[in-house]
């Protein structure tokens, strides 16, 4: 199949960013087991931050590649004016990283119009509430909406502008300490922006289209997030502890809830999870248990990342020039 320059250079940035994302994730998916027992042995806020890099790592790697040595090299050693056959499997790879793309953004899309027709829905027909005193009004900067419904909600719905949402059948079941306790947790969801995480994970490709691989990771992290916002919840008050435990064991009296858009926080997110939970919050301490540990310093280490940026300007000739010659290949 004979393409045009810049067709080529699409089909060649799609098929790459396939190979690469699909190889990272296949690893990521080999080694999940032993990253999971890792982040166990974390805090859990520094296990959900541990497990989305790795989740989002698949991503950044093959786009970077794409943008920093695929393109520029195809732009500064391809010839623009010939015109070049494209094998078939370059071809393939291509379609099949668009895909992966497409079923990414659509997944993304969706859930994002979902979330917006259910906070628009709930702004509606709920109304809103104010807390009235207590460590909640600090809390709550902005009201909650109150939805006439017995099935139990309490979340934190949408993206940008993320609403607390409370059914009337758990307003009326929560004391005031539980409920302080309950909103101090979706609170904390806020603060950590983990609606906007969900979003981030959605727009994460898979490994081949169709094809959820990585669940198990993704699991974890939602479990480590919850774990997360529970500590910062207690905050190290033993009290405050056992009134969010008591609260977790009311609203799962009250029965199964409906089902969210993605992009929510419910407080009982998994219902797996609750007994594990519960057993954590009536620990004397449940943040400081790992709390010692010292940091990786790998994670977030301004140091490495300026020493490759470094080593890549140093080595930008020669790198693009050996990417060159495996997109020929590619090519053929």
């Amino acid at each position: 199949m004979i393409l045009p320059y810049l067709l080529r250079l699409l089909c060649l940035c799609f098929a790459s960013f396939f190979v690469l994302n699909a190889a990272a994730g296949l690893l990521l998916t080999l080694s999940s087991n032993p990253a999971i027992r890792f982040a166990e042995s974390r805090k859990p806020s520094a296990a959900a931050r541990f497990l989305l890099a790795l989740r989002i790592l698949p991503l950044a790697l093959a786009t970077l590649f794409v943008l920093l040595l695929c393109v520029p090299s195809y732009l500064w050693l391809e010839p623009a004016a010939t015109a070049e056959r494209v094998g078939l499997f370059c071809v393939s790879l291509g379609l099949l990283g668009a895909a992966t793309w497409s079923v990414s953004i659509a997944r993304a899309s969706i859930c994002l119009l979902r979330s917006l027709r259910q906070n628009r829905l709930c702004r509606s027909v709920g109304r809103e509430w104010h807390v009235p005193g207590g460590p909640s009004s600090v809390v709550v900067i902005e009201p909650l909406i109150v939805i006439q419904e017995e099935a139990p909600i309490l979340a934190l719905s949408g993206f940008l502008h993320p609403r607390l949402l409370i059914s009337r059948s758990v307003l009326c079941a929560l004391s005031a300490e539980e409920l302080d306790a309950a909103l101090r947790h979706e609170h904390a969801h806020r603060t950590s922006g983990d609606n906007a995480k969900r979003l981030l994970i959605l727009l994460a490709p898979d490994i081949f289209p169709f094809v959820r691989m990585l669940r198990t990771i993704e699991r974890s992290w939602a479990k480590f997030a919850e774990w997360a916002a529970d500590d910062q919840a207690a905050a190290g008050d033993a009290r405050r502890a056992v009134a969010l435990a008591a609260a977790l064991v009311q609203v799962a009296r009250l029965g199964s809830g409906p089902r969210l858009p993605v992009l929510s926080t419910s407080l009982l997110a998994c219902d797996r999870d609750l007994s594990a939970r519960v057993d954590r919050l009536l620990q004397a301490a449940p943040v400081a248990r790992a709390g010692n540990l010292r940091t990786n310093p790998l994670l977030g280490s301004d140091r490495f990342l300026l020493a490759g940026c470094v080593a890549a300007l140093v080595l930008a000739p020669a790198a693009l020039s050996f990417v060159h010659e495996l997109l020929e290949l590619l090519l053929h």
